[in-house]
């Protein structure tokens, strides 16, 4: 069993409130998991109007099936929410 997960550090420009940042972050975070059938959630920058860490896991009993997965989400978010900056990334085996 392999367990992978990517983290995302995201800039939402433009996020005036807590409320607003939730309106953005709740269809990323629904069109990941429909996407690509990874778990997908906010783990940091609660309190931050336009800063969030998005993790996304996925298990699997193929490594190689696991990287590349998780490797095609940055390339998607971009395309599919151009508003929203990734300002980091980070991959680990779990």
């Amino acid at each position: 069993m392999h367990v992978a997960a990517l983290t995302l550090e995201l800039y939402l420009p433009g996020c005036r409130s807590l409320k607003e940042k939730r309106g953005s972050l709740k269809p990323l975070l629904a069109g990941v998991h429909k996407q690509y059938n990874v778990s997908a959630a906010e783990v940091d920058f609660h309190d931050s109007h336009t800063s969030a860490l998005v993790a996304c896991v996925v298990v699997s009993n193929d490594s190689a099936h696991v990287q590349r997965l998780l490797a095609r989400i940055p390339a998607w978010l971009e395309k599919r929410f151009p508003q929203i900056t990734i300002v980091d990334q980070e991959f680990m085996f779990l």
